[in-house]
């Protein structure tokens, strides 16, 4: 529980950071408070035995160790001997709190029983952490109070507990919670800011505890965190502690009146379960008696509780990480989660690849500030990343999809692209260097523009030049048509006037043999029937003597003369004109 009411009283110092603020951080668990978080969410969806928070915890985990967070979990030791009241009073013992209090500076500690169903899941906790290579540090008395004093000690960067009294043991950065997937964060308080904000040190927060009461006392009845945060302003942090060392709390007002006075003025202001009595005098303060200083004990509590020290072997030896125990977690995740080998390895090995790219990572970081730069190449410790494969984007956030090396039993998987240009840019290089290989290589299709690339404009400038390019290319092909049979012609004659005509009888019965004759001695051939298309008449040729071979080859010739409306538009260019113009009229017509 830790002190009643103190987290409404810090609540304005309650940050909530990205879960990536944990990167590259030592932080220590107090791992009672974690699997009682895990035990309560899962509590009322099914029974203990499925073990779903210890898979809660197994996530956590592997989130964390994707970060390059180092884990030291921390297990409660005995119970303090000032805090079996409150201990059996929770397990509804029924033995009297107050005399219990009294007597507690002649009671030692008292060990756990360690064969109870919540020791029994601290036991499975410890051994999953074990498999991941998690240390575990097991307390003396409390475990908030061991990692407090190893983060006063700067031996970690922050304390993972939900109990407020770790501030009261000196726990300087304290994480209340953590949330996972998308948006992952960490709810942070801290001491630097509690001291500015609210003017409260680590000697008044005691005092609200005294006031308000804790797991060591029951505090004052009747008096709320607003009044005692007011007295505890108004003494001081540097002077409250000694104030109630001389004092008691007789400095503690009420702003109103007792209720109810005893025959000889005393205020009865304790019920059965409270440990301090109280007496009023006639100014209404209320006052402490000092017997068996019990305050002092809880001040000494909180300020000097048992446990180990920074500088022994055991916590040395927390300090160190422990290997990855591979087959060691594949046998647990199948007794208690019935997971195949495969999903484990599926779940873990990613977490622990990335882990190695965070800590290669920081080690180029800390070399370029010392003016080291190695190529990639040389560095004494091998890069995790074998090659990229490709880019892509996960949750809006630019990543890449990475080939590891062999030894990590994983092939591939999908990490943030900051993390990889900051340890290995070579790479991003060279995948970029090979990706404009393989398009360079490859031949670039013809884009094809689309029709909402295409104006309407352009088809129709595009269709009117087709046109134009049919009726250009027939006329042109008629034109050629008629200088090929002109020169024919032309030729022919030539031909035939340059000759000497040879000695034709006058005899008509044998006119065609002698033609015949004729053709063969001037070695002329008898031409076919030929369709010649003019446009024009042919040009008139002077009148002349024509052999008689001459004008039987003029009787196999047949002129066919065309009208010019039949040669500059056949049937067949009206019709694919009147098909063109009908195509623009309908793009015309979609596009109003």
């Amino acid at each position: 529980m830790g002190v009643k009411n103190l987290w409404e009283v810090l609540e304005p110092c309650k940050k909530t950071l990205p879960l990536h603020h944990l990167q590259n951080k030592r932080v220590c668990i107090d791992l009672s408070c974690w699997v009682v978080q895990l035990q309560n969410v899962n509590k009322s969806h099914c029974p203990v035995k499925t073990k779903l928070y210890l898979m809660g915890l197994f996530h956590r985990i592997r989130a964390l160790i994707a970060l390059n967070c180092t884990l030291i979990f921390v297990t409660d030791g005995s119970i303090p001997a000032i805090k079996l009241a409150t201990y059996r009073r929770r397990l509804n013992l029924g033995i009297d709190a107050t005399q219990d209090g009294e007597n507690s500076q002649n009671l030692s500690s008292l060990r756990r029983n360690m064969g109870s169903e919540f020791s029994c899941m601290i036991k499975e906790a410890k051994y999953l952490g074990s498999t991941l290579g998690i240390p575990c540090l097991d307390g003396v008395e409390e475990a908030e109070a061991q990692c407090a004093l190893l983060n006063l000690e700067s031996l970690c960067d922050g304390c993972f507990s939900s109990d407020s009294d770790i501030f009261l043991f000196g726990a300087r950065t304290v994480y209340r919670d953590i949330c996972l997937g998308e948006g992952g964060h960490v709810v942070c308080y801290e001491m630097d800011d509690i001291e500015r904000k609210l003017g409260f040190g680590r000697n008044s927060l005691i005092s609200l505890a005294l006031l308000l009461g804790s797991d060591y006392s029951q505090g004052v009845h009747g008096l709320g965190a607003e009044s005692a945060c007011q007295i505890v302003k108004s003494v001081g942090d540097n002077h409250i502690l000694q104030k109630i060392a001389s004092e008691g709390l007789s400095f503690a007002k009420k702003k109103k009146n007792p209720k109810r006075q005893g025959p000889q003025g005393q205020v009865k202001c304790n019920n059965t379960s409270t440990t301090l009595s109280c007496k009023a005098n006639m100014n209404g303060n209320i006052q402490i008696p000092q017997t068996d200083n019990q305050y002092l004990r809880v001040v000494e509590a909180f300020m000097n509780p048992k446990c180990h020290s920074a500088d022994s072997d055991v916590v040395h030896r927390s300090l160190v990480q422990r290997p990855f125990q591979r087959e060691k977690l594949q046998l647990l995740c199948a007794r208690f989660f019935e997971w195949p080998p495969e999903k484990t390895d599926e779940y873990i090995l990613p977490k622990i690849a990335e882990r190695d790219l965070r800590r290669f990572a920081a080690l180029q970081y800390t070399s370029s500030q010392l003016g080291v730069n190695f190529p990639l190449k040389e560095v004494p410790v091998k890069c995790p990343v074998s090659a990229i494969i490709k880019r892509r984007k996960v949750h809006g956030r630019e990543c890449f999809e990475v080939a590891w090396e062999e030894f990590y039993g994983v092939k591939s998987s999908v990490v943030y692209a900051d993390l990889v240009e900051s340890a290995c840019p070579e790479k991003i290089k060279e995948f970029d260097d090979r990706r404009a290989l393989e398009k360079k290589n490859q031949r670039k299709p013809r884009r094809k523009k689309s029709e909402k690339e295409c104006s309407v404009a352009e088809i129709d400038q595009k269709l009117q030049d087709l046109l134009l390019d049919i009726e250009l290319g027939s006329k042109s092909s008629l034109m050629a048509s008629r200088e090929i049979i002109s020169d024919k012609m032309t030729t022919t004659e030539i031909n035939f006037i340059n000759r000497d005509p040879p000695v034709i009888l006058d005899s008509e019965g044998d006119a065609d043999s002698r033609a015949a004759v004729l053709c063969r001695e001037t070695g002329a051939t008898v031409p076919k029937p030929e369709v010649i298309d003019l446009l024009s008449p042919s040009p008139l040729v002077p009148s002349r003597n024509v052999s008689r071979c001459a004008q039987m080859n003029d009787q196999h010739i047949s002129i066919i003369d065309l009208s010019d409306s039949e040669t500059e538009k056949s049937p067949e260019h009206a019709r694919k004109a009147r098909d063109l113009r009908l195509f623009l009229a309908s793009i015309r017509d979609d596009s109003h």
